[in-house]
Formats: structure tokens, sequence, C-alpha cells
């Protein structure tokens, strides 16, 4: 990030009064100079990939919508970053329909085999056998993302799915260039990733890992989209790669069965809608925890004019607020098909207001568990996108296989890598998961339960402005897209807004974790005189997209984060502008 952004964090909220009123004189400008408009003029799309972007752009050129798009853009960002997600993950879109003025939420969440009992993953000892959690074909939930990509295309897209998965289709024939993060993951999973034939031969087809610059061609992981594109549903879940599937995770001791894999299906879920400061939020609910934590940590910041507090004293705010935020995602959250989410309680202003009430001007609460350990980092696992097309159509969508390059299995025969999204329930509860998020009974794995997420994709809305925004980052989802609100709530503009430094608290452990120049050295000494623990120099974290309409002006704009130097925020005008 650039030295000018860093100081960013530290200001921003401060410049709300005078962004505001200039905001109003352009609304007063701009409604004395008519109607303003219904429709942008043009798509923007910004991925974490540069060759997804296009991809869904190629899908607008050919006579598609956003959702055609977001077809696009994920089934590419399943080939070309392996290291974050694929046809063998999951994940979350959240819709707008701008001809219904409807959201949608789509869950695409993987879900728990029959054979996922909690003592399962316990060793001799009884307590959690971490490997068998995070490695292998017993880390590894049923995949959703092939469902969701024939769920959209059907349902709201207007393009074939052969259409729409030609680019993606190309891309694993073809060959992409291995860029950096890529070998620099495959470096740290190596030990994985090679006690598995399957993904031997993907990674190491020519005789040794993968390096940037090389071409890594995917043919059997082209094969299975084009069995996804020609037969839909059943090109996947059913028939030849099914088969393949259910063959190989059992050749490696995992347990799925054909009708397990036959039955799943996407859910529509309503999403979750709230307002701060004059924005309407729409955004992910249950079994993200996203959404939840996301509307208590800004109704509880709501307390405080955070523009006439201090540097300290406003991270002392927002960190007090995502410590009850993530106390509450400990204990209540977990997929609602199978438990009774008090979403009314958690989401009330009142309980905001009661826990604001606890919150010590100038003291930090400890959590109810200490660790002095840092949370740990997600940076390269998970990918999201945002697009807004020329109808209005907005698309917000996070999909993860979880850690690096997944369970690290490529199931022969179909070039696709498994999740091991199992980790992410509570395999033993009051045990943390790899992200030091721990889970009780709400969060326990059973035969098709989902389990939680941090994926966040959200909407804003003031009237002015059109959102889309949303992150990887495993638990600090959430608080990169609570620093991308207020950052937006601010007047930033999208790229300085996925390129604002970010802080972190999750309850557990109760430490504040901060990118490197974050943070002030005096804000970080007040917080430490206040209670805090502060870690203030960890890597930087996270890969933000996100995109705006300003209906002011008619004018699209994107952002994509700087951490990441292969994504790509990219606007097309309309076709009318073309010509």
């Amino acid at each position: 990030m650039t030295h000018a952004l860093r100081p960013a964090i530290r200001h921003v909220l401060s410049l709300c009064a005078t962004l505001l009123l200039l905001a109003a004189f352009d609304a007063a400008a701009a409604d004395a100079r008519g109607a303003r408009p219904q429709h942008p003029d043009g798509t923007v799309i910004a991925s974490a990939q540069a060759l997804a972007t296009d991809a869904g752009l190629e899908a607008i050129r050919n006579g598609g919508n956003a959702f055609d798009a977001a077809v696009a853009t994920s089934a590419t960002l399943a080939v070309v970053e392996p290291i974050s997600s694929g046809i063998g993950g999951g994940g979350f879109f959240l819709l707008h329909d701008a001809k219904t003025n409807r959201d949608i939420f789509v869950d695409a969440r993987e879900t728990a085999p029959e054979s996922a009992t909690p003592e399962a993953y316990l060793d001799k000892a009884g307590e959690l056998d971490t490997d068998r959690a995070e490695n292998g074909p017993w880390s590894a939930g049923i995949p959703g993302l092939p469902a969701a990509l024939v769920h959209i295309a059907s349902k709201y897209g207007r393009l074939p799915l052969r259409t729409t998965l030609a680019p993606a289709i190309r891309l694993a024939r073809d060959g992409f260039e291995v860029y950096p993060r890529l070998e620099r993951g495959y470096g740290s999973r190596r030990e994985v990733m090679e006690r598995y034939a399957g993904t031997r031969a993907v990674f190491l087809a020519d005789g040794d890992p993968p390096k940037a610059g090389e071409i890594l061609k995917q043919p059997d992981l082209a094969h299975t989209l084009e069995l996804l594109a020609e037969k839909g549903y059943d090109g996947f879940y059913k028939g030849e790669v099914a088969q393949k599937l259910l063959k190989g995770v059992a050749d490696e001791g995992g347990k799925w069965t054909a009708r397990e894999l036959a039955s799943y299906r996407v859910r529509e879920r309503e999403p979750l809608r709230f307002k701060y400061r004059g924005w309407d939020v729409v955004t992910a609910p249950p079994p993200s925890s996203g959404g939840i934590a996301l509307a208590q940590m800004l109704q509880v910041m709501d307390g405080w004019d955070l523009s006439k507090l201090d540097e300290a004293h406003r991270i002392h705010v927002a960190v007090e607020s995502m410590r009850r935020a993530f106390r509450d995602r400990t204990i209540y959250l977990g997929d609602p098909d199978f438990v009774k989410v008090p979403v009314a309680r958690l989401m009330d202003r009142n309980y905001a207001a009661g826990l604001r009430a606890s919150i010590h001007p100038d003291k930090a609460t400890p959590s109810a568990l200490f660790s002095g350990q840092p949370a740990p980092l997600e940076d390269d696992e998970t990918t999201h996108f945002s697009i807004i097309d020329a109808e209005g159509n907005r698309v917000s969508t996070t999909q993860t296989v979880n850690l690096l390059y997944g369970s690290g299995m490529v199931v022969p025969g179909t070039g696709v890598l498994l999740n091991d999204e199992m980790d992410d329930f509570a395999l033993r509860p009051g045990t943390p998961n790899a992200f030091g998020v721990m889970g009780f009974e709400s969060n326990a794995p059973k035969a098709g339960k989902r389990m939680l997420s941090s994926m966040t994709p959200t909407f804003l809305d003031n009237g002015e402005k059109v959102i889309a925004i949303g992150a990887p980052g495993g638990s600090r989802i959430i608080t990169e897209v609570l620093i991308g609100i207020l950052g937006y709530d601010a007047g930033l503009s999208p790229q300085e807004v996925a390129a604002l430094p970010r802080f972190h608290h999750q309850w557990m452990p109760d430490v504040i974790s901060a990118e490197k120049g974050a943070l002030s050295p005096e804000a970080v000494k007040a917080l430490e005189a206040m209670g805090h623990t502060v870690n203030a120099a960890e890597p930087t974290w996270g890969n933000l997209q996100t995109v705006q309409w300003d209906r002011r002006t008619n004018t699209l704009s994107g952002g994509s984060d700087p951490r990441n130097p292969v994504g790509k925020a990219a606007v097309q005008p309309s076709e009318a502008k073309r010509k």
C-alpha cells in the first residue's frame, strides 16, 4: 500500500461532516440538472484475477447480464486461482435483480458427508486430529460451487453454460501463466499436496513444482467443466465425474456416498438488512456469520461520533465492537437449517445498545479466555468479485476452498481440487480451528449440514451511490468489510477503500492484529495503556474487491486490492457508447 494511504484509517472518519456537506451539494446540483439515470452506463467488474475479470466482461459482450458475468468470473477463478477457490469448493452469491428490485442470497456452501461425525476427527487421545481436519478426503465437504453456477445461469442468466464457461474451459485446457502467489502457496503446502497422485499429475506434470512464468494446464479440469456445460447439474453430481469423485475419495480412505453427492442443492435465502448512517446495507445471512457480526459492529459503533474521537479511541471503539460480535458468533451461530439462530435478537438495535453500554471508554474489556498468540492469517485462500451491469443488476460473491489449495487433494481424472471446509465446523467444541476461531454445538458437524462461514458479500445503497463489496481473509473477512464500509461512509473511492490499512480483533485470541503501518506508534502506545494487547507489525492480508455506481454522475468505478498485483477492476461501456 502507498505511504499516502497508511494514515487514511486515522483520518478518514474525521472527514465525514465535510464530505457529507459536499455530497449534499452535489446531489442538489444533480437534481437541478434533471432526474438521475435509472441504469449505469456500462458494466464494472472487480476480481482478484485479471483473467477472471476479462471472462466476465466477455460474457457481457456476448449479450449476458451481471449474472452471466458472475458465472464466467466464478468459473475462471476456479481455474486460475486453485490456491483460493475451485469447483471442488463452495461460496456465497449475493444478487440484486434490478427488474424485480429483489435481493437474493444463493448459499452454495459445502455440506458435511454422513461419515463426518465429531468422533471421526479425534485422535487416540481424544484431541482434534488437525491433519485429518485440514488435509485429504476427510477434510472435504460436498462441493457446492458447480451447483451454484448451474442454478444462477438457468434462473437469472441469459446465456447457456457452454458460453459462460468457455473462458474457464479454454484456460484449463490451454493453460495460463503461473504467478508468484501460486508458486509460493504450493511451496507452503507441498508436503501435503504431493501425498496424492491426482495432485501430482496436475502440479508436477512437467517433473517439478509450478514456477512463476510457466504455463499450467489442467486438461482433466477442462473436461469436467465441459461436462458441466453440456449436462448441467448432472455433469458434476452424477455420471462420470461423480463416479470418479466417489472412487478417488474412497481410494484415499474417505467416505462419500452417491446419494449425498447427487442430493446436494444450493439454498436461496433471504439476505439480512440493516441501516447505518443513511446506508441501506444488504448482507449475508447464516450460515455466514458475517452479516450478523457486521450489523452488530456497525450498530454498536453508531453510538459514537467517530469523527470526534482521536485515533486510539476510534480503534478502541471498533475493537470492542469486534470483540463482542465475535463472541456471539462463537456461541450462537450455525446452519439455520439445523439450529435456531437468534437473528432478530442479535441484530436488534436495543441489543447493540446493551453491548455498547458494556464498553468502557478508556479501558479494554478482557476476553473470557486469553491467548497471546496472534490470529492465524488467511491471505491467499478464498477469493471475491463484485459486479454491476448496465441494467443495474449487481453481484457480490465470495468463494473458497478454505486453506491454501484446500485439502491438497486433486481427485484423479477430474482436475477437481477438493476443499478442506470441514475444519470450519466445531469438530471438537472449544478447540480453535486453523484460523484460531472456536465453536460449540451450534456449529458441530452433522450429515448435510453447512459449516459456519465468515464470508460477507455485501451491498450498500444511500440513494446516491450503489456499492458491492467483499473480501477473502478467513475470520478477518468481516472486519475487512467493516473497514471498507467506514471508508465509503467517509467518501473514499473504491480504489482507496480497497487499499485501506487493516486491523482486526476476534474475541479469541485477545489481541489486536494490525498491518504494519496501519496504526500510529502513538495510537499503539495509547491502546496498550488501555489494556489492549497489540500486534502492530503483521504482514498485509486480504484481497478486497469492490465496485461502485455513482448515480449523481452516472459513472462506474472499481477497486481491486493493491496487495494482490494480479487483480483487476475494469469498466466496460454500454453497447451504445462503444459504438
